[in-house]
């Protein structure tokens, strides 16, 4: 057998839209209003989710929704959105590598709801006239880690392509996403999801060791395979036929759950021995020997240095902080990604941790990250990276989402903000 072959992350653009998109809690209730399709009730409910979510004043809602909300959900302005996105990240990704369209030989686009024909990963083929043997996949339906899962498919890829650039796309579109109704269980994303993608350029090139941030240490995914959690998030039509994502009221123990199935595989891939021989004995006492002593929960901390954490809500992160017993500084990247960007689904993992701490100044070489994500069905996966240097943003040469503002964070994040509305 081969040995497997080194995978390096040479660089990974996130899309920060222009200013004029910028979407305070006000403006998104005052969209919502217009459209006149939400009953003051509802109109009530968005309101207090919103309070309550951590989300800031400086995100960004999509130009259809931002200037016609009653009338530009459509197939063409959705198109005009994700490609304005998808645009907008491997445009800077291209310049800031210096890699030639030509020379990208795998391509791995995820996008969950909007899945047009000709699909996403065709539109950037043609766009940027990559090469016609190109291997090329479109992952859709799969949820907000699905980014995690374009990064599996792709570096196992590279375990068959010598010499070989791959470019992952992820994000999401928002204005095909808009749920128009007035049922509770479907109104989370409308006031949880924003704007935002990320383009991500793998290398198994020997050579782009010595120019690329990260190494690929690792990949893990696990699925959780009951009813309950096959039917947690689901998208559907309301009772007046207005698609939406509906999301059950036990998401969150279906995603305590599938976080316990996943560590426990993680762990003992990472963990240091010690960790895992404690585990090891206070499981056969309390299994074999009848002991009442309570379960050893290893420490993940002891693995990583650094946590990217999907920003699917301030539930979510809570939960994650709780049953990792992480602290505030491994949770700030994700949370200040929450009240600065809002969840961009798929690609808020780029956001949250490696964005975040390079320009802060956080990444030092040798450092793990763990990134972690949650999806629909219900699943969980984790892609564990190594950092090749230490990261010295250069403020007025780098370009990064948060190089020009990092200095503002972190905020205080109020449990409960109140919104003049």
């Amino acid at each position: 057998m081969s040995r497997p072959k080194n995978v390096y992350l040479v660089n990974f653009p996130s899309y920060k839209p222009d200013p004029s998109r910028m979407c305070t809690r006000e403006i998104f209730l005052q969209i919502a209003s217009q459209t006149g399709k939400f009953s003051d009730e509802t109109l009530a409910f968005k309101k207090k989710i919103l309070e309550r979510s951590g989300i800031g004043n400086m995100t960004y809602g999509p130009k259809s929704l931002m200037e016609n909300p009653a009338e530009n959900g459509n197939m063409e302005e959705a198109r005009k959105e994700t490609e304005g996105v998808i645009i907008g990240a491997v445009d800077e990704l291209l310049a800031k590598t210096g890699v030639k369209p030509k020379a990208i030989g795998i391509l791995v686009v995820n996008s969950s709801l909007f899945n047009p024909t000709p699909s996403l990963s065709a539109f950037i083929v043609n766009h940027y006239k990559l090469r016609s043997n190109i291997f090329s996949y479109n992952l859709g339906g799969m949820g907000c880690s699905a980014g995690l899962i374009s990064i599996d498919l792709a570096q196992k890829l590279l375990q068959v392509e010598p010499n070989c650039y791959a470019l992952v796309v992820s994000t999401e579109n928002i204005t095909l996403g808009w749920y128009v109704g007035n049922d509770r269980s479907m109104l989370l994303t409308n006031c949880l999801f924003r704007v935002g993608g990320a383009a991500i350029l793998l290398s198994n090139r020997s050579s782009d060791r010595s120019s690329s941030k990260y190494q690929l240490v690792r990949t893990l995914r696990s699925h959780q395979v009951d009813d309950n959690s096959y039917n947690c998030i689901m998208q559907k039509e309301d009772e007046f036929q207005h698609v939406g994502v509906k999301i059950s009221k036990n998401l969150m123990v279906v995603a305590g759950e599938a976080l316990k199935t996943h560590i426990t595989a993680l762990g003992p891939l990472v963990l240091p021995m010690s960790e895992q021989l404690l585990f090891l004995a206070t499981s056969v006492a309390r299994k074999i020997f009848k002991m009442k002593i309570n379960l050893y929960i290893p420490d993940i901390k002891l693995a990583f240095e650094h946590f990217c954490i999907h920003t699917g809500g301030r539930g979510v992160l809570d939960g994650i902080e709780k049953n990792l017993q992480l602290n505030e500084w491994h949770m700030e990247p994700s949370r200040m990604t929450l009240n600065r960007f809002g969840n961009t689904s798929s690609s808020s993992v780029w956001y949250a941790k490696l964005a975040y701490s390079e320009a802060k100044r956080r990444i030092r070489k040798g450092d793990r990250i763990c990134q972690i994500g949650f999806r629909s069905g219900f699943k969980c996966s984790t892609v564990v990276w190594r950092a090749l240097k230490t990261i010295n943003l250069n403020p007025t040469l780098d370009k990064n989402p948060w190089i020009d503002e990092i200095d503002n964070f972190p905020v205080q994040v109020p449990q409960d903000a109140p919104i003049a509305f």
